[in-house]
């Protein structure tokens, strides 16, 4: 298809998104930005979530991913599930109760200002360079498909597409935020969909072949007790759980979309309806990725080594117009859903944790937070060109994986605030915190050597958390209170 066809496209779909910010920003206060009034329909945030959850990553990557690990990465979205229902019964109603706006302020009694500080400084060290990547991966989609063939560069197209987040989201936040997530879950849903009735349309499959195909398919699996093997079902399940509750229960993205809600109870259902459409969603992008690998077979398409390239090449170059074009709003869609709620939630973090802004007047909280907001869209530009010029995919997975690291000592430093009766020496609380990452890494170095071949997966986060709350242990002194 033209790319000058596709721009008209996009931007249309943007223009949607202006829509929805119209509506949803009007008769505001600054508090609408952080909280939505606490106003959201439980269902609307449920729907919502499933497509900022599922990421311009998931997208590109999951389909891609099962020619090389079938769909072994099932067994990691079950702990996904099993962690979603945790926070809907444990975490989600102790939010409420405390009745905030960021969650790390929960950590001030224990852990002091030095440890809130920390871990929501940690956040947005890992937030930053975790949405960067994702909307880095579109933007290359975007610039290859519509940019570059009309002449205009990388960077200006990244600048575009923050502008155009900023535009929908500057007045009111996550708001905002949660409605347009629906329109772009839907977009993005569409996309997977339709893709997956064309390839079966076009391999003559009708239902019925089309189970049979994939059920017995010898290349397709689900459990892996491999012990030594990355992908082992026990690995990837408890890892599963702990990185649900670590990358979301404490993270104030996705926290504060629930928080939208009227009560907590509410909250919980948004939460349990969201788990089971996520999971449905993931294996709908594994039966797409199972049926892309019959499809290249079927006629004579290599698949490529780096096997994100995959699942764009069939839809640009292979399947028609329709799917060409359902492929650039699905990966828009999925890109922009986080990075729209990355920046309300990295702005909200950094207003109420570093400025105690929601304890200064109207007038300048308006105003000092529209530079954050749009000082975090700059840095994201920075890191997302940077990621550009580096010009080594490897690379710029490894910063990413990095930034994954960080949250261990989230969670450990959550752990320890909530089970632990000790009172950890604040001043180290920094240095435990980069620590424990870096002594995490180290094992992974040696682990075959030590562990009889065991490599590390997903568990990689369940060792740093525990490195994490044996160290704040470790430089702690008993609690005086009675």
């Amino acid at each position: 298809m033209q790319p000058l066809s596709l721009l008209f496209i996009f931007i249309g779909y943007f223009a949607l998104l202006v829509v929805i910010s119209y509506f949803t920003g009007r008769k505001n206060s600054s508090k609408t930005f952080y909280t939505g009034d606490r106003k959201s329909p439980w269902f609307v945030v449920a729907f919502g979530m499933v497509g900022a959850t599922l990421s311009g990553i998931t997208f590109i990557s999951v389909p891609g991913e099962v020619s090389n690990s079938s769909f072994y990465y099932l067994q990691f979205v079950l702990g996904n599930f099993v962690g979603y229902l945790i926070i809907a019964s444990l975490l989600l109603p102790f939010y409420y109760r405390k009745n905030i706006v960021s969650i790390y302020t929960v950590l001030v009694e224990k852990m002091g200002q030095q440890g809130y500080l920390t871990t929501s400084g940690f956040f947005i060290l890992s937030k930053v360079i975790g949405a960067a990547f994702r909307l880095y991966l579109a933007a290359l989609v975007i610039h290859t498909a519509i940019a570059q063939p009309l002449g205009i560069s990388f960077g200006l197209t990244v600048i575009i597409c923050l502008i155009l987040i900023w535009l929908y989201t500057a007045k009111s936040g996550i708001k905002t935020v949660v409605w347009s997530d629906v329109a772009q879950t839907l977009v993005l849903l569409t996309a997977v969909v339709m893709t997956i009735f064309t390839i079966k349309n076009q391999l003559g499959y009708d239902f019925s072949a089309l189970q049979t195909n994939l059920v017995n398919n010898a290349d397709i699996n689900i459990f892996n007790f491999d012990f030594r093997s990355p992908n082992n079902f026990f690995k990837q399940f408890i890892s599963g759980i702990f990185i649900t509750i670590a990358l979301n229960g404490f993270d104030q993205d996705i926290i504060q979309k629930n928080l939208t809600c009227k009560n907590g109870t509410k909250a919980r259902k948004n939460m349990i309806v969201f788990s089971i459409l996520f999971v449905v969603a993931v294996l709908v992008f594994l039966i797409l990725g199972a049926l892309l690998i019959l499809y290249a077979q079927n006629n004579g398409i290599p698949i490529p080594e780096n096997t994100d390239q995959f699942y764009p090449n069939i839809a640009f170059n292979h399947l028609g117009s329709t799917i060409a074009v359902l492929f650039m709003l699905g990966i828009s869609a999925a890109a922009f859903s986080s990075a729209d709620s990355a920046t309300t939630a990295l702005t909200t973090a950094f207003s109420i944790d570093f400025l105690q802004l929601d304890k200064k007047d109207e007038r300048t909280q308006k105003r000092t937070r529209t530079l954050v907001h749009l000082g975090f869209n700059l840095i994201l530009f920075v890191v997302i060109f940077l990621f550009y010029k580096l010009n080594n995919e490897s690379v710029v997975v490894a910063i990413f994986k990095a930034a994954g690291y960080t949250y261990g000592p989230i969670f450990g430093v959550f752990m320890f605030s909530f089970f632990i009766k000790r009172i950890p020496k604040h001043r180290f609380i920094l240095p435990i915190c980069i620590a424990s990452p870096i002594i995490t890494y180290l094992i992974t170095l040696i682990s075959k050597k030590l562990f009889n071949g065991y490599e590390f997966g997903f568990e990689l986060i369940i060792v740093n958390s525990l490195l994490t709350i044996i160290l704040l242990t470790l430089f702690s002194e008993k609690s005086r209170k009675r």
